[in-house]
């Protein structure tokens, strides 16, 4: 009989139930036994996002007290040395940027092991950070046994810092299309053109134009902003001075597992996000979730959105909210053009991002990293 692999992973991100449905696929290649790591909540601007409970997971989950809960950089996981020896891992997957506190001390707790180590990032540019974060990144990257980037974007970036060990080019997440799915027609939405956005509400995310665009939208047309972040206040004060209140909803940030019926609500989902210095879109992966649910999606250029997006949707050159309102309009006045755009959304989900896919990848990368011990 073969020898199980014993995988560690590192995961804040995983407190959310709708992600750990990869670590199922994981757990289905028969020969990997995973134990995930997981605080106990997560503090960001969207407020505090508390561990959802999974019943009858096909692996073991552990609940790890975190420090400095809300730092992105300094955060990390104190009584991790204890966890890693109860476990006692062949491979330890830290799902953090390598300039991390968390990441540089998970790698340094590691070294009492005998477990090969990695990392996930999704840095697409190029930035130099600060000491003590820049000499984290430097060790981290030296030391590492392997790496997963989310695009080749981000791939490129750390190859132009010197990264010279083991990648693979794999999203974080994918999509669970059972979860996901294409709606019935008792769950089709009735009305002319029901726009939506799912995320944070914050300047890069460019939602502000988003709400501009409506001025130029006709009057049975919709937009529901599902969010909370900094911008929140900003943004109740720019629907009022265009005097759209009535057209325009701003709900709170929604629990994971009520995204999927939630996403059935809308005729279209817009991500418009706009490159700063310090920021351009990593991802998209509520543009992936339309997708598989059959709702039309429309992005800016930023980032990895025109990637995701290929052919099953609209891109528009971001910031250009004339680019925007004329996408918009199409799907406004052509019902069977949304039919064809939720066809092929479903598609490309199912052919380069379903969670069976992104797991099995990554369970390759980890026997990989322990058979070769």
């Amino acid at each position: 009989m073969t020898k199980k692999i014993k995988v560690a992973l590192l995961s804040k991100a995983c407190v959310t139930r709708v992600y750990r449905s990869k670590l199922d696929e994981i757990v289905k290649q028969s020969d990997v036994d995973l134990t995930v790591i997981v605080p106990p909540e997560w503090r960001d601007e969207r407020g505090t996002l508390p561990f959802e409970v999974t019943e009858n997971a096909g692996y073991d989950i552990r609940v790890e007290p975190i420090a400095f809960n809300g730092s992105y950089h300094c955060h990390f996981y104190p009584g991790l040395r204890r966890r890693l020896y109860e476990i006692d891992p062949d491979v330890l997957h830290i799902d953090e940027e390598p300039y991390n506190f968390a990441t540089g001390h998970a790698m340094w707790v590691a070294r009492g092991h005998r477990c090969k180590t990695l990392f996930f990032s999704w840095q697409n540019i190029n930035k130099h950070y600060p000491w003590p974060f820049s000499a984290i990144e430097s060790s981290v990257m030296r030391k590492v046994d392997a790496a997963i980037f989310g695009s080749i974007s981000s791939l490129k970036v750390f190859e132009d810092k010197g990264y010279r060990g083991i990648s693979e080019v794999i999203p974080q997440f994918g999509v669970d299309t059972e979860v996901y799915r294409m709606p019935t027609n008792a769950e089709h939405n009735g009305s002319s053109l029901n726009i939506g956005y799912i995320g944070r509400l914050v300047y890069e995310k460019g939602v502000d134009l988003l709400i501009h665009v409506m001025t130029r939208m006709p009057k049975d047309v919709r937009l529901n902003v599902y969010g909370s972040g900094p911008e929140l206040s900003a943004l109740r004060e720019l629907i009022d001075s265009l005097q759209i209140q009535d057209r325009v909803l701003i709900a709170p940030w929604m629990e994971s597992d009520k995204i999927p019926s939630l996403l059935h609500t809308f005729d279209v989902l817009v991500l418009p996000s706009r490159t700063t210095a310090g920021w351009k879109e990593q991802f998209g992966r509520v543009l992936i979730e339309a997708m598989a649910s059959g709702v039309p999606v429309i992005g800016s250029s930023c980032g990895e959105i025109p990637h995701v997006i290929g052919d099953a949707g609209f891109v528009f050159e971001e910031n250009d909210s004339f680019a925007l309102a004329e996408a918009l309009m199409r799907l406004y006045s052509d019902i069977s053009l949304r039919s064809q755009l939720a066809q092929k959304g479903r598609k490309r989900v199912l052919t380069h991002f379903t969670q069976a896919s992104v797991a099995s990848r990554t369970a390759k990368l980890y026997k990989s990293l322990a058979h070769n011990s």
